[in-house]
């Protein structure tokens, strides 16, 4: 049921109470107007305008391709739509890693060119830095741990992120340390559904799952993997709510047909 009617607006601070009261926080992504309306018309409680537009809208293999203008286009595209959720736009690869002046710069223009409400990195202690100088300029960041697919040619693999005691160790630190540096909330991805709930508990900021189990503080899904148009992409995590894909090439197919057939338009649908 959507909480639309007791929740005007949502904010960083309405995330915060979401998790002092144990109530479960929505979050989709989305990278258009149209989309971004109906997300956020249903009552979604974040909407992620996520990197993985390189992938669902642009076609790439990675997340790498895109650049900050692109994130900025699709941003503003989304805000535009939005009346009600918290609208986050990850900074994309290259616009912050290794150099926190430049990070600063990438987050300023993301909120001045779309309007959006927060940003969104991947790293922990390796990206400190970026993180404290966004957050010194009063941006909302959100923090990204586990599988960080930025990191994919690090990393070589999509598979499960800190299954091994180091690993998940340091995943432990890099929450505590995103938190300390004033992180409103965290994603955790393709993590043990163990761990991740050890680390929900242990923040007091709200932790966001995608393939890390029911443990955590919310949960995201890409919008053309949940409702299916996206056919390719069939991870374990992943929940199909709808299949878009075989309606809409139904729906095109009887357009061509009708085309075809001189059955469209007729005598009502011209002037």
């Amino acid at each position: 049921m959507s909480t639309q009617s007791t929740v005007k607006v949502v904010t960083t601070h309405v995330l915060a109470e979401m998790k002092r009261r144990g109530e479960k926080i929505s979050m989709l992504t989305a990278y258009d107007y149209s989309m971004a309306r109906i997300v956020d018309a249903a009552g979604v409680d974040v909407i992620l305008v996520g990197d993985s537009a390189s992938n669902v809208m642009a076609g790439h293999e990675t997340t790498l391709p895109i650049t900050l203008d692109q994130m900025i286009y699709h941003g503003a595209s989304v805000v535009r739509g939005v009346k009600r959720a918290l609208v986050v736009v990850d900074l994309p690869f290259g616009s912050y890693q290794g150099n926190s002046k430049e990070a600063l710069s990438s987050a300023i223009r993301i909120m001045k060119e779309t309007a959006a409400d927060a940003v969104k990195l991947e790293g922990g202690i390796e990206v400190l830095e970026s993180v404290k100088r966004i957050l010194s300029a009063g941006i909302p960041v959100m923090g990204h741990l586990g599988l960080t697919p930025q990191s994919i040619h690090k990393f070589g693999t999509y598979t499960v992120r800190a299954k091994e005691e180091a690993e998940a160790q340091k995943l432990i630190e890099d929450a505590h340390i995103l938190e300390e540096a004033g992180c409103f909330a965290t994603v955790l991805e393709k993590i043990p559904a163990a761990l991740a709930e050890k680390v929900s508990k242990e923040l007091v900021i709200p932790t966001i799952g995608i393939g890390a189990g029911g443990g955590t503080d919310g949960q995201v899904l890409v919008i053309h993997d949940m409702l299916g148009i996206n056919q390719e992409f069939s991870p374990r995590f992943l929940r199909r709510y709808a299949d878009l894909y075989s309606t809409m090439t139904e729906a095109v197919g009887h357009y061509i047909d009708d085309v075809k057939n001189r059955n469209f338009p007729n005598e009502k649908e011209q002037y």
